[in-house]
Formats: C-alpha cells, structure tokens, sequence
C-alpha cells in the first residue's frame, strides 16, 4: 500500500440485507466505523452464510467509496476458520484479531497510526484509551454494547409481530445506564462549575458546534451545527461538544466563589449523561447507533410507543449532531428517524425496570466501603478463615542472570536498572516453581504474557509448562479454570485485585466455605483494598492491604482444591519485588 503501510485484510458475516441495514449487526457497525472514520486501508471481505447467497443482493446498504469482496468460509485464512467474525488478518497470515470490540479499536488505532491529523478519531478510545477494552466475560458494560444489545435487536427484528409486545430487557438496560450519574476524570471540578450554574440560572445558550479538525468528514466541513431546541442548556452539553469543535471553549479564569469551593463532593450535582459512556463520544455510541437506529425502526414501523425510553431518544438524536456521524449514515445509507412522538420529556423517569435480571443489579451499586475492609476481615476469622501463606520452597534460588544470553534478561528492554532488578527477581520465584512442576514434553502456555519476559526465559531453559505472570483481576480466575479444564499446572501471580466483580462467567465469593460467609458486597470490599499495596503507602495500609491479598487468593485456592488440585498461596521473594507479591501454585491431584 501506500506509503509503506502493510495492507490488512477484514472479514465481515454476511447473512442478508433488509432495507438499509446488512446483518449480523456486527457486520453494520464496523462499516459504519470504516466510513465514520474515513477509512481505507483494509481489504475488506464479506463471508456469506451460505454458499448459495447471491453478491448482487448486496445492493444499497454497500457503503459508497468502499470496495467489498465476497468469500466463501472454505476459502477463509485458516488463522480466521477457527474464529467468529468479523476479524482482522495481516498480510502474512500469520497474526488475527478477531471479535467485534478488538477489530473495531484496531481500526482506529491504525486511522490514526496512519494519519495522525485524525485526532478525534482516537478520541473514540476515550480515556486513557480504554473503551471497551476490557472483554466481555469480564466487563458487562462490553458485553452489554458487543453481544447483548444487537442480539437482542436481531431477535426482535427476526420474531414474529405477536411476539414483540415488550422492550427487549437489555435496551431497558441501556436506558437505565443513561439515567446514572456520570463519572469521569476531573468530575469534581465539571461537578463545581455545575453548581455554579444552577445558582446563578445560567440559561445561556449552548455553543454552536463548528467544523471538525480533521479531514475525514469533508461534506460537513465549514458547517455550523446548533443544539437542538428541544435539549436545553447544560454545562453537560457544552463540555461535550466542546471537544467536537476546533477550538475548545476556554477555560474560565475566574476563582470559583468561596461557597461553591467550601462545597463537599457529596453535596455536588451529579452530572447527567450526554453519550453512552458520560460526556464524550466514544466507540460506545458508534457500537451501539446502528442497532438502537434498527431498533427504532422497528418500533416505528410497527407503530409501537417508546416513552418508557426518553434517555435513549435523546441519545439518539443527540448522537446525530456529532459532525461526521450523519455523513457516516449517508455513505452507509443510513437514514435516521426524525418523528416528533419519539421523544418524551426530558423529566420523565423510565417507570418500570422489572425485566432486568436481578443478578445484573449488583454492577451498578454504589458501594460506599463504611469501616474498610476490617469488618469483613473479622466476620472471616470469627469463621476460622485467615490469610494462610505457604513457605516458599526455595527462597534464595536465583537464575544465573549473567551466564544466560543478552535477549533474555529484561534488563535488555526499555526499562530502568531498578525495575529491571525487580522483573528479574520475579521471575527467579516463577522459574523456580515452574522448574520443580514441568517434565520433557509438556506444552508452555503463558497466559497474560505482557512483554513475555517469562515466556522468553522458560523457552531458553525448559522445554514446556504452564505458567501465567500477572494476570489483572478477572483474568488470573479465567487462566485458573483453563487449566482445571486442561487438568495442567498453574503458577500465577495476580494483580489488580480491584477490578474483580461478578461476570457472566463467574460469581464471587469463588469457594463455598467463603461464599456461607461472604455476601459479594463484602467480598469486593476485600478486593478494592487488596489493591492497596503500593510501596508509597504507610505501612499499616499495606499490611492490610497484604492481609486481603491473601483472602482474595485463600478463596480462590479452596475453588480449586474443590476441583482436586493441591494449591499454595506463598509470597514472592524478596517481597519487595513487586506490590502484588502474591503467587499462586496449583497441582492436579
């Protein structure tokens, strides 16, 4: 390709079209990115569902500017047979991304790897760069926006009109999300100025939005695009578009008053949603727009009221004032609804949430952690459960760090002497337990490999083993269940105890002598100090912090001894090595 940039290709599902959409949803929503976001640096290809589907069906919903290939799934890449689509496949062959949230954050990414002038085409990535990052077994908000939501929207679209007397419980969901206070970076002081404004009865007219910065939405450069009528004022709205328009709005200079300074955060207006994930356009909202637009055809179409949903017809039609996203729909032959009825007021409260599963209620509690974790701690040893810590077998073992080759040691990578010191100080306590657990012949998986510093030494001394080094929260729970299922060794080392929560996979407490004792509340209180544990806090802090370290990992190891495993929770030595020092060894029995 162009400029030396390696081309990839993106396969797509085909399975039909209706109208102005080409289904499986997944399908629609990464067209509607590749357009969104000007993009043509991918070959893309739709796999029909059959081999007997026609490609001169693929008629008008075939975005304009954008050539698409058809393939059958026998003539796929064979990295791509195993995987659902869409995916995405380097030229080689040899390196896939597969799944909707992957395969669309690659597209951005690579837009903007290749024209760094599209800066708000990274910002979908929102911040800190990790929208929908997280995966869908760990994270509800992606499975709700990559599975739930356009299964439910294709369910509804394929069932027969008697079986479509109630909203789709996972659409009421999404409406629920919208009616929560946001919370985002630096809220406290969007929280002030909030207040400052409901004080003052600052009715001022939200600003004008002009042309975007970048290049990649041409038919609506040089444009100015007002707020509706019918959303009002909002100090929201204006910290939102202000990020859509060439010059952000100055900051105000002037010192809040000392009554709005002297305000406690509690005491601060919550701030209201203006895109799907708080304040800002985000990759959610691109997800979500095509399948919430098919949605509202439908209701439309079938001539169904939606005033339970006010939240979401605000969102949608605030969606479409973002510049970009109607030259976006054009291409995709998209054409949004503007009908009167569909929106209610804006005070209107959604009434009835009696569809939603109780078991998803707990995600969006606001737990207010009232006494720490030391309640909890001592509910567990009235039980006669404490953190219990296995010896380590061979403290004082260490890898001859000089007699091995440049490229294995970490200290070759782009790291300071001293975190290199700790890197090679973890791995000295994994390679040894790794050492006494492996024999000729095994297979080496490392799980959550990072930079795959232990992935590079075990190649070099062993043959194979089984091994995962840092696996963040949720994560060491999915490598400890692969192995069960494989009936294979694990040495873990956990961290990120913080982001543990229930999942669709999996529930905490994990054993059940925790879980006769433990509610969840109490559980992920156990959890969020356990992340308290870095070298800059008081001693006391981290000793807590430590101790619910141990719990976290005492639960986990009596899951797996439920599962015939033998399974030590020791510490790293020196502990110093890292502030999640915890290592977690599991054996078949």
């Amino acid at each position: 390709m162009k400029g030396g940039v390696t081309e990839e290709h993106l396969y797509l599902a085909y399975s039909h079209q209706f109208e102005d959409c080409i289904f499986p949803l997944h399908t629609s929503i990464s067209l509607f990115l590749l357009s969104y976001c000007d993009c043509k640096l991918f070959k893309v290809f739709l796999v029909p569902a059959s081999d007997s589907t026609d490609d001169q069906v693929f008629g008008k919903a075939q975005p304009d500017g954008l050539g698409v290939h058809f393939i059958s799934r026998c003539q796929l890449p064979l990295v791509v047979q195993s995987c659902c689509l869409p995916a995405i496949v380097e030229e080689n062959g040899k390196f896939c991304r597969a799944g909707l949230s992957v395969v669309l954050r690659h597209i951005i990414q690579k837009t903007y790897e290749v024209d760094p002038s599209k800066k708000l085409v990274l910002e979908l990535l929102g911040f800190k760069k990790t929208c929908l990052k997280a995966c869908a077994e760990v994270s509800q908000w992606t499975r709700l926006c990559e599975i739930s939501i356009p299964q439910a929207v294709e369910s509804l679209l394929n069932a027969s009109p008697d079986q479509c007397q109630a909203i789709p419980p996972e659409v009421l969901r999404l409406e629920k999300k919208l009616g929560e206070p946001v919370r985002v970076h630096n809220d406290d002081k969007i929280r002030r100025q909030k207040l400052q404004q409901q004080k003052a009865g600052d009715q001022t007219a939200t600003p004008a939005l002009t042309k975007r910065a970048t290049k990649n939405h041409s038919s609506e450069e040089g444009t100015v695009m007002e707020i509706k009528d019918q959303e009002p004022a909002s100090l929201e709205l204006k910290v939102a578009f202000s990020k859509l328009v060439v010059q952000e709005i100055p900051a105000a200079t002037n010192r809040e008053p000392s009554h709005i300074r002297k305000t406690k955060t509690s005491d601060l207006p919550p701030l209201e949603h203006v895109f799907a994930e708080g304040l800002y356009f985000t990759l959610a909202d691109v997800v979500l727009l095509p399948c919430i637009h098919q949605f509202l055809v439908f209701i439309k179409k079938h001539n169904k009221k939606i005033l339970d949903l006010p939240l979401i017809s605000s969102w949608y039609h605030r969606v479409q004032e973002v510049p970009g996203v109607k030259s976006a729909a054009a291409k995709c032959n998209m054409l949004f609804l503007q009908f009167p009825n569909l929106l209610s007021s804006r005070d209107e409260q959604l009434r009835d949430f009696y569809t939603i599963p109780d078991d998803l209620e707990e995600e969006h509690e606001d737990y207010q952690f009232i006494g720490g974790p030391r309640p909890t701690m001592t509910k567990l040893m009235e039980s006669g459960i404490e953190a219990k810590f296995s010896s380590h077998p061979c403290p004082r073992w260490t890898l001859d760090w000089n007699s091995l080759p440049a490229a294995v040691s970490p200290g070759e990578g782009k790291m300071s002497s001293d975190r290199a010191l700790r890197k090679q100080q973890q791995l000295n306590n994994l390679v040894s337990m790794v050492t006494k657990l492996s024999k000729p012949g095994d297979v080496i998986v490392d799980f959550c490999s990072g930079g795959g510093h232990v992935g590079i030494v075990l190649a070099h001394l062993l043959p194979s083993c089984q091994v995962a080094l840092h696996a963040c929260g949720v994560a060491t729970d999915m490598v400890i269940e692969h192995c069960i299922k494989a009936h294979a060794a694990f040495v873990i080392c956990p961290c990120c105890y913080g982001f543990i929560q229930n999942t669709v996979k999996f529930t905490f407490p994990r054993s059940h002598q925790f879980k006769e004792v433990l509610s969840y509340k109490e559980h992920m209180i156990l959890c969020r100090f356990a992340d308290q544990t870095a070298a800059q806090l008081p001693p006391k802090r981290r000793l807590i912090g430590k101790h619910c370290m141990g719990l976290v990992d005492l639960d986990r190891a009596w899951a797996a001894e439920g599962c015939n495993y033998s399974v030590q929770v020791m510490s790293m030595e020196p502990e110093s090595c890292s502030p999640k020092n915890n290592m977690v060894v599991g054996v078949p029995i």
